[in-house]
């Protein structure tokens, strides 16, 4: 989930939306109506490398009820302030190209993610990633070479317009045929490997999300019961007003009444991916 504070807090000068405010005390106020208790604080794009409203948000909370993600220029950044950072509950670091529209070679790519690597493997932070899901096919053989946790946003991020047409036209989907989805099932294979279920929104072409729930139902029965997490993606960012309960009701049906698959993915997964002890 996400704080925004535009009038303490300035966005930055690249910002790609101006949103409302969003403050903690409204997060709270809806965590505690879905009966969430523990929160992951992420970096929004629209605050680029200033984090100062999202750890003004993590210093209230304190470590033992959050953790936050933060943003930050690997080539300008020092030990010092992940130590500090650490120490308010810090545990990831965002990468996000795909909010603002960035588009990076895959050598390029591939080097700033090594040199992510090398400042927060020693935190043993988690390295979080919102990439388009082709980006991670090219991925496939770096991110397990990291030595550290990764998370992939929002389903992977899959392409969906042209799947939607065939859900449409045939009423089912291969979600195999996703530029990337075979990349993103052999990546969670491995041990360090985690994928977020969230923000169907921000994804799915079609009324009732039925493209998406295709792709859902596969990543958990591969992986729900180890590194699938639930996010709420709250306050939904350019979808504000969203009613994200419809969507929480739809995972807690995916998962069949598998009562050990609905604690994975609504607590334990995100417990182990976040360091949470």
């Amino acid at each position: 989930m996400h704080i925004i504070d535009p009038i303490q807090y300035p966005l930055s000068p690249d910002a790609q939306y101006v949103p409302q405010s969003h403050l903690l005390s409204e997060a709270l106020r809806f965590e505690s109506s879905v009966g969430i208790q523990n929160i992951v604080l992420v970096q929004p794009s629209i605050y680029g490398f200033d984090n100062s409203c999202m750890l003004n948000a993590l210093r209230q909370l304190g470590p033992h009820r959050a953790r936050a993600v933060v943003a930050f220029d690997p080539a300008t950044t020092t030990i010092l302030t992940l130590e500090e950072w650490h120490k308010l509950g810090v545990r990831g670091v965002r990468v996000n190209l795909q909010s603002v529209g960035k588009k990076l070679g895959m050598e390029e790519l591939a080097s700033i993610l090594e040199q992510y690597a090398n400042l927060i493997r020693q935190f043993d932070w988690v390295l979080q990633l919102y990439v388009s899901l082709d980006t991670v096919a090219g991925l496939a053989e770096i991110i397990p070479k990291l030595g550290l946790k990764v998370c992939l946003d929002h389903f992977g991020h899959p392409s969906m317009s042209f799947s939607a047409e065939k859900v449409l036209n045939s009423g089912r989907l291969d979600p195999y045929s996703l530029p990337g989805f075979n990349s993103l099932i052999e990546l969670l294979q491995e041990e360090q490997i985690y994928v977020k279920m969230s923000a169907p929104y921000r994804i799915s072409r079609l009324v009732g999300d039925e493209d998406i729930e295709i792709v859902a139902k596969e990543l958990l029965r591969v992986a729900g019961k180890k590194r699938v997490v639930f996010a709420t993606d709250w306050p939904h960012t350019r979808f504000e007003g969203l009613d994200i309960r419809p969507f929480m009701e739809q995972v807690i049906e995916w998962c069949h009444g598998d009562k050990v698959l609905l604690e994975r993915v609504f607590r334990g997964n995100a417990e182990d991916l976040w360091g949470v002890r």
